[in-house]
């Protein structure tokens, strides 16, 4: 099938790919948040019967690299897929890190306020871009995944994110800069040697040893702190994939550092594989079989229960119960780092908000004498959604 003229539009492409679809019903998840035509507003999250009635894990496991759809054209799921599922299989805590953004943890924290299982905030950060990488089969670059430890170290990354975004000044090519991260960290950030666009898988690739790699994962230690710094050990079924894990194991174990199975995943379940291929061909401009080296030797970058977590990472002691200690450590209901509004001084008999509305009622009569109906119909919604809120 050739990007430019497939035998079928790629809509209805990605709706056959899709489960539980029917013609012309709107995207899975789609709303007033994410796509304005089908919806006016974002209803609120309905928790789904099989993730509640879901059985308590035997091996407690937390995963710690995930991406949601707000990977654009990189991952697979909704963010409540993916907290769904986490929950289903029993899953200890479900940390969110997509690319360059914190795009989809409102939607993951509203959905985990529905079930018994902690939230992990963090972002896998892109740099040394030169240009956007659409079009592109294998973006340039190398990734640094980055968990926040708390309230402080997600204001932290929040700023870092931010900044990365209004440097680069163009949508698509955060500019960051790694001394300035760490920095910015202030020791409240754990970061991972990721996944193998991570400077230490890179390394590891390129070089005849490990000597390359474990000098990338000095550098990581001199920047961030020897116990930020986590070795990550995942398999997608590449062929080399436990030859890699077993020199990052060693590395680890010869520095003193923790290290960490993951998923590296981008879709919720298995089922989703052909989904997440697709939208990589999208990404990348060309059709399946072009990118066809450039994709995972197989569908294995789904969310596994902790039972056959400890199975595939079984030669690797602590890669499991390490993820609990971090989720433990990082983990915070969102709701609680909203601002802290200041006490507003108002005259005696008024409350903030009728204040606030005969103040708006005031300067509406000063500057527009003439309102019409409609626009005094849309102040009073105005001011009602702020008091609703």
């Amino acid at each position: 099938m050739g990007y430019s003229n497939p035998p079928i539009s790629w809509s209805e492409f990605e709706r056959a790919l899709s489960t539980g679809r029917r013609p012309g019903a709107p995207p899975v998840g789609a709303d007033g948040g994410d796509s304005p035509a089908w919806s006016n507003k974002r209803m609120p999250y309905v928790p789904v019967a099989e993730a509640l009635e879901a059985a308590t894990p035997v091996i407690p496991y937390a995963e710690l690299h995930a991406h949601s759809n707000f990977s654009f054209l990189d991952g697979a799921s909704s963010p409540e897929q993916l907290l769904e599922e986490a929950k289903r299989l029993g899953l200890h805590a479900l940390g969110l890190t997509d690319h360059d953004g914190f795009y989809g943890i409102v939607r993951m924290a509203e959905a985990a306020e529905s079930y018994d299982i902690k939230t992990v905030f963090g972002a896998e950060l892109s740099l040394g871009l030169r240009k956007p990488q659409n079009g592109v089969a294998d973006p340039e670059g190398s990734h640094l995944v980055v968990l926040a430890r708390g309230e402080e170290g997600y204001h932290r990354l929040a700023a870092a994110l931010t900044s990365g975004q209004l440097t680069g000044q163009e949508k698509g090519r955060p500019t960051y800069d790694l001394e300035e991260l760490a920095e910015r960290a202030g020791g409240y950030w754990t970061v991972l040697t990721g996944c193998r666009k991570g400077a230490v898988r890179k390394a590891l690739r390129a070089g005849a040893s490990s000597a390359s790699a474990t000098a990338e994962v000095d550098r990581l230690i001199e920047l961030f702190g020897h116990d930020n710094v986590v070795v990550e050990l995942f398999d997608h079924g590449d062929p080399l994939a436990s030859n890699d894990n077993d020199m990052l194991a060693s590395i680890a174990t010869s520095k003193g550092l923790r290290m960490i199975a993951t998923g590296n995943v981008h879709y919720a379940t298995p089922d989703q594989y052909r989904l997440a291929t697709a939208m990589a061909a999208v990404r990348a401009r060309r059709s399946l079989d072009e990118l066809d080296g450039w994709l995972p030797a197989s569908g294995s970058a789904h969310l596994r229960s902790g039972a056959e977590m400890a199975t595939r990472f079984a030669r690797y002691p602590g890669a499991i119960e390490n993820t609990v200690e971090i989720a433990d450590s990082h983990a915070f209901e969102l709701r609680k780092v909203r601002p802290g509004l200041p006490k507003q001084d108002v005259p005696a008999g008024e409350t903030d908000m009728s204040w606030l509305r005969k103040l708006v009622w005031q300067g509406a009569a000063e500057r527009y004498p003439n309102l019409s109906v409609k626009d005094r119909a849309r102040i009073e919604r105005e001011l009602d959604v702020i008091e609703q809120k």
